[in-house]
């Protein structure tokens, strides 16, 4: 394939005020074109596409993006980030930011916690409990 997938996002009129906001919270992002109907972006260097599409669709969880993130510092900045100016809190690391999309903001350790037969029942039971992952008392338990 010569070109990568990438996502599109259906806004109701904010496509553009989308992308400057994700580009504003992950590093290495920009805006690489702009019309009225559709803005592209990169995350992190990853293709993005908002389209000013209507109101006929609205995100849920069924899709989502990933996080990975290796400390603390790096939860806390993208949770905070996310749930700002009216994004939701959910369980598990999961969020809904201001327009409706679910992100989950994951450390990286949490596969390996939860495969140490002697702590992967109380990480499960821990981290059940959370809304924002805390890395200490994933690893304390």
């Amino acid at each position: 394939m010569k070109n990568p997938i990438y996502p599109c996002l259906w806004f109701d009129g904010q496509a553009q005020e989308a992308a400057k906001f994700y580009c504003s919270i992950f590093p290495n992002s920009k805006i690489t074109a702009d019309n009225q109907m559709v803005a592209t972006f990169e995350l992190d260097g990853k293709k993005f596409m908002a389209l000013n599409g209507g109101p006929n669709f609205t995100f849920n969880e069924a899709v989502s993006f990933v996080i990975d993130c290796d400390s603390q510092e790096e939860i806390d900045h993208y949770w905070e980030k996310l749930t700002s100016e009216g994004g939701k809190e959910g369980n598990c690391g999961w969020l809904k930011d201001k327009y409706g999309v679910s992100w989950q903001v994951v450390p990286t350790i949490l596969p390996k916690l939860l495969s140490n037969p002697e702590k992967s029942q109380k990480v499960l039971d821990a981290y059940l409990k959370m809304k924002k992952f805390d890395i200490k008392t994933l690893e304390e338990v």
